[in-house]
Formats: structure tokens, C-alpha cells, sequence
């Protein structure tokens, strides 16, 4: 930090003249200058409180001291204040809180542990070389979801392994292998991605491996569960997810069976199916299962990408399990915030560990993988893109876990720590502002608390405006999907630059309406007043992040948010340094330039702890943009990118706060605008040359080809569907498979379809049995001669889904009318729609599949139809 000024202040009329003596004085110390201005005009506003101060006999006479009034306020009024700031010091604290921001992030995400052999690990260590065989021979068998021929090859291969584990297991430890199959049963959640529905289930196999010690009777009544999914999306084969939790699950089991026999508490791992059918598999074993009442700790493995560090996205509600979990894991990695944003809906999923906490009243953890999140459900989530050390991380946290808690007593109640939150925290502040600076500072510190809301809005306004072109200048409204580091250019440049915007506008308030009372009662000349001014203004505007981050950590404390304590450290830090190194104790002393000292020791902790998390997130983020469009074609094109810009937006303005107050004294302010705005129009002109692809090999875009025979109307209507979860049309695509497909949001099915011949006799028909009091009788009858009693399907009814292993051609399901008084164009609408979908690739879906360009792939779901599907309704009749 360079501070200079320029000053005659302490200088002999002789000296004023002479350059040498100038430059002397110029080359002094900046605070001993800065304190004898302090001093002297203290000095002088003193003479003017205590005039008889001048009868003290080593004080020159009267006469004297006129004058010497007198000249020191031709002195001050003629006083220039020239304080600036090196703006190759604020581009070096840039780049270091950078390159720590993201080494932060690579220790934190990207530092996986080394690879071990079968031999290294030992017996009762555990080996990723070893899991990966079974990823391997998990993801040769391809597609396996529910009711496919594949999934029961991949049930044969873990039951095989699994009695592998027995066989080898210690003497002193009993292995208990069921191969379970579930009865009829109705899963109703409260809450997430399925509130509302009922999904009807049957049939569902699992496969439950309890390990216990053979002379502990007691560890049989206390278990600890690990579960996981062998089933995947019809799309894909499922490395990520979610083989490679399996292949960990595998892994362990034959590790914990080889050490089992001193145990207090005994291990359950389930191997589910019916997870990706709505979490139909753990609620089955919940609910019907015997050793299910047994469970006192539920951990559930999932995963949304191919690897990474396996972090705890989910816990609770007992701190019990994490607070042992954060002493026994070797690599212990966890995210917080994304707890809070399944909590609040943000995200549109779920997990077994929903119905563990939900339905069976379970504490425990729920894991995932997050890397290339991008890949989710699509076909490109494969080994070869499974990232090395991932498994080994995974499985050591969790064998150092497991082992740690079978040795211990598992408390039966769960403990609910609230954290309390003062309400007159805030106008306590605002009584002490003005108690020590009086009116003035209280209207600082509202332009002030302005400074982070201009910024944050003009934040958001930069990113957003960026958000709006992207659609109008490339193919797809998603250009950075293939490489995420554009979005550095498109949204963060754009969010910096709107930061500095909103924060020069409150600067300049600021500097008109000065706090220090003292510096408005002395006679100063305008330059001095306006450079104090900027020093003072300086100040506010960092003290403005305090502000800012004392109201969010109200706002989580109130909502008790478990990412609040992010508010703090953001808090608290830069609270410290400010008080230790700026503060001052009295209003008479003036501002100085604040010290590069104070900024470092403020960041230094925040970027420690929270730099890995926030990048972790919009990293996610900018993944889940490949799915955003839940709803295809109901969504505008734009808002996916919109949602992306203010989520980086936000985090810019929150983070950048005390930064950016250092950048409005610097002389290169002006040269950092220039350089944001060519950052941006560069990677605008990159994004419009098309440069870059949006989709690749490795990172495709998500699509889905379906088959529809509708019978709803008066006329069947059979047609194919084309749709996209990725936002953008798909003009592109549909006149590269050259069928003929017409665009349209008046379709009442779908986004997008061409009309296709079908065999009337193949179209299922839907009659009522009877009517009879209160209710309607209904059989939905599949006439289906081509595929027989035993192909295997979905029904869907409603809000409701249903499906078996072997689907059955015939059941019923009993409507209750509603009695009062209904509209007539209710009316009109059907009581019933029903959609049959079947796993099966028609000729003309085989045909279109084979012209899409290859950086399409079919994207799997539990709401979304498989590539064959009948529509049927019932209409309302009195």
C-alpha cells in the first residue's frame, strides 16, 4: 500500500523552494506523516477549545500565537491530501486469494488417496484395485434397470460374491445372507421429490448380508446399516451410480468379516433394487423386512457423478454420527450446504436415506459422489471416466467408521441442539454507532448496508444480462456445458465487474456524507475535506461485509440453517483484524488509508474454510444445468442460465465485499474494468464462433426418444417423441434424424413428434368393470398378444405409480367420487390417465436413436417414460 502526501506543513518557508529538501520529506515514512498531521491539527483544535492554554510562560506571547493561528489556517487551507493505492499490490492480493481459493479446492476435492492392491490392503484393509473388479463385472451386464434381464444377472453376481464373503469369513463370525423379495407394499412420502405420490410396488428382490460375531447374542439386536442400489436408469450402465458404492459395499463386507468377532454391534449391508423407481427398495426393506427393527444407524452410498471425494451431503437429525464420523475418518469431507438445499427443495431428488430418516425414524449419514456431475444418468456415466482413488477414499472413511462403531455402545435417542439468536442484536449495534458517532455515522452506516445491496444487485444484473445473450448468439443456451471454465468469462467477469459498479456508486454517497465530526467542525480546505472523505468512505464500505454477513448469520441462526456457521467465519475474522489494526478509540482522530495487512488476516480463515465448498457448488451447479428442464419445453430457454448467473453472482458479491474495498483509493481501478470487459466480450466472441462445442463424447446432451400410442382421444394417435431435459430446442437435432419432426408447445404430449403407422389390435384398452355405490370399479386390461404375460413393465395412474416384476396384463383400482357441487368444465376432464411403459426399442425408435448426433444420449429417471409408452383415460360420465 503506497499513501502520499504532499505537504508545507512541517516545512521552512526556504524549504518549500528547494527540491532536494522536498523530495527528503516526501520520502519519509507514510504513518509518522500521516500522525503529525493527526497531531497537528488535534494541536490546533485544542488552541481553539483552551485559549488560556496561551498564558503558560514557555508558550510565545499572545501577539505570537495569533500569528501562529493565523498561519496554520493558511496552512490548512492549503493543505493537499494525495492518497492512492498501488494498484500492482491489489492485483497481487488477487492472485493470491485465487490461487489459494483453488488450492484450497484441490486439497479439499481433488486430493485422493493412493491406489491399493488386495496384498497391500490386507485382509482387513481395504483395496480398490479389488472393488474395481466388481464395477467392472457390474457394468459388462450394460443397462439394468427394474424388471430387466440385466438386473437379475447383476443380482446373481453380488449373491455369488457375497456368499464368497461367507465362505472366507473369520471363525468367529457368522455371515447371514438373505436373498429377500418383497411383497406388495405402498410408498407415500411426505416430503422431497416424490410428496405426494403413491408408488405401488411388488416383487422387488434385494440382497441383505448381516455380519456378526457368533458369541455376542446381544450385537444382533443393534445393527448399523450400509446401503446402496445394484439397479440403474435404463440409459446407462451405471459406474457412478451407483456400481461403484456396490463395488465398496462388496469390499467392505469382506473386510469387516475378517474382524467381526470382537464387534458389540453388528453390520447390515443391503444391496437394493427399485432406488432409480422411486426409493421403493429401501422402503420395502424398512417396512417388511425382520432385521430391519434391529437398525440403529442408517448410511446410505449414493452417486450423482463419476467420483471425487466421497463427501456427507445429508445427515442427522443426531449430530451423534458426524461427530464420530469427522474422529474415525482418515479423509473426512462433508458439504453442508447442500444438506440445506435438499432441505429446502432447490434440488429436485432424492435418496434412500429419505426414506431411513423419514419412514423408519433413522439418524445417520448419506454419502456421494459429486465430480462431472454433468454425466448423471446419461450414458457417459462409465468406468472409463470413474476417477482413480475415489473408491479408496470411500472405503477407508468407511471402514475406519464402521470399526469404530461396532466397538461402542450406539445412544438410543437422538439429541436436538437448538442455537438461540438475540433479535436485538442488530439495534443494539445501530445504539452503539450512534451513541459513538452520532447522527452522521448512523446515515454512513445505512449507505453503507446500501453498498452490499447495490452490489449484489448490479452483481446480479451483469451476470443475468449475460445469461439473456447466450441463447441469441450460440446453438445452445448452454455453451459451457463441456467446459465449465467459461463460465469464469461469461458469469463470474460479469458478476466482479457489477460488484465494483454497485460498490462505486455507494463510495460516492459515502464520500458526501462523512461521519467524523470532528473533520466537519474544523476549517479544512475542500481537497483535504474530500481526501478524508475517500479515507473514511474506504472504511464503510468494508465494515459494509460485516453488515452483511451479521444479517445472513441472523437470518440461518433464525431458520436454523446448518450452513449459517459460513456467516461466521466470513464474521469473524475480518471483525478481528479490522479491531486490531484500524480501530480507534476516539472521534478525533482521522481516517488513514486502511493497511494490506488488515485485508490478509480478514481473508486468510474464510478462504480456508469456504473457498472449496462454494467452488464445489457452483461446480455442481453448472452439472445439473444438463437436466435442468424437468418440464421439457415448458421452461424458457434462458432460465438455466439465469439460475447459474445468480448463484455465482451471489457468492461474487458475498466473497469479494472486503476485497473490493481496497480497489476504489487504487490507480488501478480503472484498468481492472478494462480488463473484466474484455474478458467478457471475448468469451461472448468465443461462445458465437462456436469455437468450443457445448456437448461432447464426454459430456452429452440429455435426450429421450419414446414411442407413444395414445388412446385418449377419439382417434388413436401413435407418434415419436423427441425431448430434451438440457434447455434449448432441438432444431438441430431433428433435422439431422431427417423424420420429419415438427416443434411446437401445442402438442399436448410432448415438445416435439412425428406421426408413425401402429397396429390398432397392440393398443391397450381400458373398461369399466362396475359401478356400484360410492366408488368406480375399473380393470386396465393390456391386450397384448405380441410380448405375453411374462414382459416386464410400468404402470402409471395418476399422481401414482405402479409396477412389478412380472406385469401382470390385468388389475383394478377403485376411484371414490366427490360429493358437492363440481364445474362443468371439470367436468370435461378425464377421472383417470394412464401411461404403460415398456423397455423396448420399436423400429422407428431404433431408427431415430441411430441419426441423433453422438453427443446425444438417452437420459434415465423415475418420471420419465422408457422408450415405448400407452397413453389411456377414463372420461367423466354421469
Amino acid at each position: 500500500m503506497i499513501v502520499k502526501i504532499t505537504s508545507s506543513l512541517f516545512a521552512s518557508p526556504e524549504s518549500s523552494h528547494c527540491p532536494e529538501k522536498e523530495d527528503n520529506n516526501n520520502s519519509r515514512g507514510t504513518n509518522s506523516l500521516w500522525y503529525e498531521l493527526s497531531d497537528s491539527i488535534l494541536k490546533h483544535t485544542m488552541r481553539k477549545r483552551h485559549p488560556k492554554a496561551a498564558s503558560d510562560p514557555s508558550e510565545p506571547s499572545s501577539s505570537s500565537q495569533q500569528t501562529d493561528n493565523n498561519n496554520n489556517h493558511v496552512l490548512l487551507d492549503n493543505k493537499v491530501v494525495d492518497v492512492r493505492r498501488s494498484g500492482k499490490t491489489w492485483f497481487s492480493v488477487l492472485i493470491l486469494i485465487v490461487y489459494s481459493s483453488w488450492a484450497v479446492y484441490n486439497h479439499q476435492h481433488g486430493n485422493l488417496p493412493r491406489l491399493l492392491t488386495a496384498k497391500q490392503a490386507g485382509k482387513r484393509g481395504f483395496s480398490e484395485i479389488q472393488a474395481m473388479t466388481h464395477v467392472t463385472a457390474l457394468t459388462q451386464f450394460g443397462p439394468h434397470p427394474v424388471s430387466s434381464d440385466a438386473l437379475v444377472h447383476a443380482l446373481e453376481y453380488v449373491l455369488a460374491e457375497v456368499e464368497k464373503v461367507k465362505e472366507t469369513a473369520h471363525f468367529d463370525v457368522d455371515v447371514n445372507v438373505d436373498l429377500f423379495e418383497s411383497k406388495f407394499g405402498v410408498n407415500r412420502l411426505v416430503g422431497g421429490l416424490f410428496k405426494g405420490k403413491s408408488l405401488v410396488y411388488s416383487d422387488i428382490s434385494h440382497i441383505v448380508v448381516r455380519i456378526m460375531p457368533k458369541y455376542e447374542s446381544e450385537a444382533g439386536e443393534n445393527a448399523i446399516l450400509v446401503s446402496s442400489h445394484i439397479d440403474t436408469v435404463f440409459s446407462t450402465g451405471g459406474a457412478g451410480d451407483c456400481s461403484s458404492c456396490v463395488a465398496v459395499m462388496l469390499e467392505l463386507a469382506r473386510s469387516v468379516s475378517q474382524s467381526a468377532h470382537g464387534f458389540k454391534n453388528s453390520v447390515i449391508f443391503l444391496f437394493n433394487t427399485g432406488e432409480e423407481e422411486g426409493l421403493n427398495g429401501a422402503h420395502s426393506f424398512i417396512t417388511q423386512h425382520p432385521w430391519s427393527s434391529t437398525i440403529r444407524l442408517a448410511i446410505d452410498l449414493e452417486a450423482m457423478g463419476t467420483g471425487g471425494k466421497s463427501g456427507i451431503f445429508q445427515a442427522g437429525p443426531s449430530p451423534w454420527a458426524i461427530e464420530n464420523f469427522a474422529l474415525a475418518a482418515k479423509y473426512p469431507s462433508g458439504q453442508i450446504i447442500a444438506q440445506d438445499l435438499f432441505a429446502s427443495g432447490l434440488i429436485k431428488s432424492a435418496t434412500d436415506f429419505q426414506v431411513y430418516k423419514e419412514v423408519a425414524g433413522l439418524s445417520g449419514l448419506d454419502f456421494a459422489f459429486a465430480d462431472n456431475t454433468a454425466v448423471y444418468h446419461t450414458k457417459n456415466d462409465k468406468i472409463e471416466l470413474l476417477k482413480p482413488g475415489s473408491l479408496q477414499h470411500l472405503g477407508e472413511n468407511m471402514l475406519a467408521f464402521l470399526i469404530r462403531e461396532v466397538y461402542g455402545s450406539i445412544p438410543a435417542e437422538v439429541c436436538d441442539n437448538d442455537v438461540c439468536f438475540s433479535d436485538h442484536a442488530i439495534d443494539a449495534y445501530m445504539g452503539y454507532v450512534f451513541a459513538h458517532g452520532g447522527y452522521p455515522a448512523v446515515v454512513s452506516v445505512m449507505l453503507s448496508c446500501l453498498s452490499f445491496i447495490f452490489a449484489w444487485i448490479f452483481s446480479v444484473a451483469f451476470s443475468v444480462a449475460v445469461a439473456f445473450i447466450l441463447p441469441w448468439i450460440s446453438s445452445s443456451p448452454v455453451p459451457y456445458a463441456s467446459y465449465p471454465l467459461m463460465t469464469v468469462g461469461l458469469f463470474v467477469s460479469p458478476a466482479v465487474l457489477g460488484s465494483i459498479s454497485g460498490q462505486h456508486l455507494a463510495f460516492s454517497f459515502l464520500r458526501k456524507k462523512p461521519s467524523n465530526r470532528n473533520s466537519n467542525n474544523m476549517e479544512l480546505s475542500p481537497r483535504l475535506r474530500d481526501n478524508l472523505a475517500k479515507l473514511e468512505a474506504e472504511r464503510w464500505l468494508f465494515k459494509a461485509g460485516f453488515i452483511q454477513w451479521f444479517v445472513l448469520l441472523a437470518f440461518g441462526t433464525y431458520y436454523k440453517l446448518g450452513s449459517t456457521y459460513l456467516a461466521l467465519v466470513w464474521l469473524v475474522p475480518p471483525a478481528f483484524a479490522y479491531g486490531l489494526l484500524e480501530a480507534t478509540l476516539t472521534p478525533l482522530r482521522f481516517p488513514k488509508p486502511l493497511k494490506l495487512a488488515t485485508l490478509v488476516i480478514s481473508l486468510a480463515v474464510p478462504v480456508l474454510v469456504s473457498a472449496g465448498s462454494f467452488i464445489r457448488l457452483a461446480g455442481t451447479m453448472i452439472g445439473m444445468v444438463i437436466r435442468f428442464d424437468r418440464n421439457p419445453g415448458g421452461s424458457p430457454e434462458w432460465l438455466g442460465n439465469v439460475v447459474v448467473a445468480v448463484v455465482i453472482a451471489t457468492f461474487v458479491s458475498l466473497t469479494m465485499v472486503y476485497l473490493l474495498a481496497y480497489i476504489h483509493l487504487s490507480g488501478s481501478k480503472r484498468s481492472i474494468v478494462t480488463a473484466l470487459c474484455i474478458i467478457t466480450a471475448l468469451s461472448l466472441a468465443l461462445v458465437a464462433s462456436g469455437f468450443l462445442p457445448a456437448f461432447t463424447e464426454d459430456t452429452a446432451r440429455a435426450v429421450n426418444v419414446v414411442h407413444v400410442v395414445d388412446t385418449s382421444g377419439e382417434d388413436q394417435v401413435s407418434f415419436i417423441s423427441l425431448f430434451s431435459n438440457t434447455p434449448g430446442n432441438l432444431n438441430v437435432e431433428a433435422e439431422q434424424t431427417k423424420e420429419g419432426f415438427r416443434c411446437g408447445r401445442d402438442n399436448k404430449v410432448d415438445f416435439k413428434d412425428a406421426e408413425v403407422g401402429w397396429d390398432k389390435s397392440d393398443i391397450p384398452v381400458l373398461r369399466v368393470e362396475d359401478r356400484r355405490g360410492g366408488f368406480l370399479g375399473l380393470t386396465w386390461r393390456v391386450d397384448d398378444r405380441t410380448w405375453g404375460e411374462e414382459q416386464r413393465g410400468r404402470r402409471m395412474a395418476s399422481d401414482s405409480v405402479l409396477w412389478w416384476e412380472k406385469a401382470p396384463t390385468k388389475f383394478v383400482l377403485r376411484l371414490y367420487e366427490k360429493k358437492g357441487d363440481e364445474k362443468k368444465e371439470r367436468m370435461q376432464r378425464p377421472v383417470l390417465k394412464l401411461r404403460t411403459d415398456f423397455d423396448r426399442v420399436t423400429p422407428q425408435v431404433k431408427k431415430v436413436l441411430e441419426r441423433l448426433p453422438t453427443y446425444c444420449s438417452l437420459f434415465g429417471k423415475s418420471t420419465s417414460p422408457f422408450t415405448l409408452a400407452f397413453l389411456a383415460s377414463l372420461p367423466y360420465t354421469k
